[in-house]
């Protein structure tokens, strides 16, 4: 087998156990309300999510795939070498905050530790003046500024579903109420287990999408447009890579969300996840990369405070917070010191 082509294999593989690893770290994201709830067991709590992670490959398009796959990164800069390095910073940044329970954004520290390679290159190649010309700055404004509205747009319709529930049931007995919401959890799991996959596993798409461009099986006409005959190949691969992790799942960081920020009961459990779908639906189809994790946090934050601020317990999410910050830069620098590792080894 050709060199080249052995390389653009090993790309694609590590590109898709990085999405394993997306769905391990971020299974939390998609059950950690319906099991804190306690309307699904863990274990039927992971098969209900990773199923509808499976199914997002047949909705919401591959707006947020073009986005990571030509409109973050220059790809004259990219090459086998930095996609590696870039999921090698970011696989290595997932399994930190999984280790540490801390649900941070695989989602950030892919593009982090993909941004991070292609400078370190730049840098390497044609100077450190060069560098800040890797970057396509359209598609990062979007991205930063989302850091900061997708968990906002979520804690405020997190907040608004709340308080609308609250209010048609205000004379409602609470067994009723539960059983009720019991059952609708279920819808709302399900439709946040949908906007989680069509949201992440468009994340390993694009990059897979830059491996093969660099290795010269797809064009740019077909990452900028169409994809062609390779485009199922590659939504199927990464939906089921995603779908497994979520599977075997991280249950540490299933705590820190479905206990730790806030106690939810089943209506609001239906509420952050409801909220939380709402906003990956619209940024899946907008192209904009977002963080799910982001996104519930802000969903289940706007629950837990209708009731009274002191329901929300501010030091854990402050830890988290911080984690967020440091997301993007830390995974940036583990990629592009593994890209010198590279280099200097030849």
């Amino acid at each position: 087998m050709h060199a080249d082509v052995l390389l653009v294999l090993i790309t694609v593989l590590v590109a898709l156990i990085f999405d394993f690893v997306n769905g391990f770290h971020d299974s939390a994201n998609s059950i950690a309300t319906v099991v804190s709830t306690r309307v699904l067991s863990p274990r039927w709590a992971v098969v209900w999510a990773a199923t509808f992670n499976f199914l997002a490959a047949f909705f919401l398009g591959t707006a947020v795939a073009k986005t990571i796959g030509s409109g973050m990164i220059r790809l004259d800069y990219v090459d086998q070498h930095v996609v590696l390095a870039g999921l090698f910073g970011a696989i290595v940044w997932d399994l930190l905050t999984w280790w540490w329970g801390l649900p941070t954004s695989s989602s950030h520290a892919l593009i982090g530790g993909y941004a991070g390679a292609a400078m370190a290159r730049a840098g390497l190649h044609a100077g450190v003046s060069e560098m800040p010309h890797v970057i396509i700055a359209h598609g990062w404004t979007k991205t930063l500024v989302f850091i900061v509205v997708a968990p906002f747009i979520g804690l405020v319709l997190g907040f608004i579903f709340m308080l609308s529930v609250s209010w048609i049931f205000r004379r409602s007995a609470p067994q009723p109420v539960d059983r009720l919401f019991r059952k609708l959890q279920l819808l709302s799991a399900a439709a946040y287990s949908l906007g989680h996959g069509a949201n992440d596993a468009q994340k390993t798409m694009g990059i897979i999408a830059g491996a093969l461009y660099t290795g010269g099986f797809m064009t740019k006409s077909d990452m900028l447009g169409s994809w062609g005959r390779l485009h199922w190949p590659i939504i199927l691969s990464a939906h089921a890579a995603i779908a497994m992790g979520t599977y075997f799942g991280g249950w540490r960081i299933v705590k820190t969300m479905g206990q730790k920020i806030t106690k939810l009961k089943p209506v609001g459990g239906f509420c952050a996840e409801t909220a939380g779908a709402f906003t990956l639906f619209g940024t899946a189809l907008a192209g904009i990369p977002v963080s799910t994790t982001h996104t519930i946090t802000g969903a289940i934050v706007g629950v837990g405070a209708l009731h009274r601020l002191s329901a929300v317990r501010w030091g854990v999410a402050g830890r988290i917070v911080w984690a967020w910050i440091f997301t993007i830069p830390a995974s940036a620098l583990i990629a592009g010191a593994t890209y010198l590792v590279m280099y200097k080894l030849g």
